[in-house]
């Protein structure tokens, strides 16, 4: 069968959302889809084809930036896969995926992440399980005490953009993997959900945590909340505290180093620990020289031997080198170089694990992931500042 691979066009559109609807077990009304077609970017869709002009799979490709290491990166999110059961199990995915990283690797999105249908399926093309969180389901006699705190918690009538982006901004530049949110996507995604903003601000003023949530048949949902300082989250937990004559559990999630529960008087609260986002390095060596390396005494290095079957600019040996500043290089290498036997070998999935999911080197040596010399491994592993993985959109 002949195919092709395009970007969508506006008469694209209805047969787009028909496919998103059948694959996602949706249903929109007329009206939701007009409205929905005055926002649509055809542009960032991109199909499969057959000979006869018919869609057979599509995804959409959003250009965003996330932080990683305290820096924003360019990074491709991969979301809205969907293929026709006629066309299943014939390569349309995987053609696609395959065009999404040398589009993405053009436009500069050294980085890709995605929320999977399955890890399996996703594996296979070079992501990775990079970002878990925790789901605490919290009995109201189990909340935080009430304490008392300097300043004060505001409700917002209107959400002010530019005050919650602030203080989220700062919060999670901490983190990796953390959208570095546009007002476009506070006003269209993070803050579409049902629910009231209320900030804190501290004695002199200033803006230092809120949060986000509902609440519904005697339970509040916190849709986020972001704490700057301890006085901010004490401040803020009493203000949920205070909801206790109306709800009788409260729900959110939280990074997977979040230590709440230690600091409740009983910490017997549900717990869960849930794999969420994968990610994946697009352009490995763009991606070394972007990413913020820990210093060292000097100028060092290792060789790497890289496999990426899906993408051949990856594939292949190099030298990795770095400044005693923390400044990376990724070089590829050829000849004698090739044979070294203190090289470290692994595949991309290994590789993102290491750089943005928090996972060792030697680690992922010991669980066979990865090999190489216990020095080389030691050494890289010396050189990757120790940061949580987090994500609190969808997308």
């Amino acid at each position: 069968m002949e195919l092709e691979i395009r970007q969508l066009t506006e008469q694209d559109y209805y047969e787009r959302m028909a496919l998103s609807q059948f694959a996602f077990q949706m249903r929109w009304t007329e009206d939701q889809l007009e409205q929905r077609k005055r926002t649509y970017l055809p542009e960032q869709d991109w199909g499969v084809f057959d000979g006869a002009n018919k869609l057979l799979s599509a995804l959409t490709l959003l250009p965003l930036e996330v932080w990683v290491q305290g820096k924003k990166m360019a990074m491709g999110g991969v979301a809205g896969v969907a293929t026709w059961p006629e066309a299943r199990r014939q390569g349309c995915v995987g053609r696609l995926l395959s065009h999404a990283l040398e589009t993405m690797r053009n436009e500069g999105q050294s980085l890709s992440m995605l929320h999977p249908f399955s890890f399996p399926f996703y594996r296979r093309y070079g992501y990775e399980l990079t970002i878990e969180r925790k789901k605490y389901a919290i009995p109201t006699r189990l909340l935080p005490s009430r304490k008392e705190a300097p300043g004060e918690v505001r409700r917002m009538a209107e959400p002010d953009v530019a005050v919650l982006d602030a203080i989220y901004s700062a919060y999670a530049s901490r983190y990796n993997g953390t959208l570095a949110r546009s007002a476009e996507w506070w006003t269209e995604r993070a803050l579409r959900k049902e629910g009231t903003a209320v900030v804190y601000f501290n004695e002199a003023g200033s803006p230092e945590g809120y949060v986000f949530y509902d609440c519904l048949d005697s339970k509040m949902t916190v849709h986020e909340i972001v704490a700057l300082s301890e006085t901010a989250r004490t401040a803020l937990w009493t203000f949920i505290a205070n909801h206790d004559s109306m709800i009788g559990e409260t729900t959110l999630f939280a990074p997977i180093d979040d230590g709440f529960p230690y600091l409740l008087d009983d910490p017997r609260i549900g717990q869960e620990l849930l794999p969420y986002f994968m990610s994946r390095i697009v352009d490995a060596e763009a991606f070394a020289k972007q990413y913020a390396w820990e210093q060292g005494t000097g100028e060092e290095s290792v060789l790497l031997r890289l496999e990426d079957r899906h993408a051949p600019w990856n594939d292949g040996t190099f030298r990795l080198s770095w400044s005693k500043e923390g400044e990376g290089t990724l070089e590829r290498v050829g000849g004698a170089a090739d044979s070294g036997a203190d090289a470290i070998v692994c595949d991309i999935q290994a590789l993102t694990a290491m750089l943005l999911g928090g996972r060792k080197p030697t680690w992922l040596a010991s669980v066979g992931r990865v090999s190489g010399a216990a020095e080389s491994l030691k050494r890289l592993e010396r050189r990757i500042p120790e940061r949580t993985a987090y994500l609190m959109d969808f997308f």
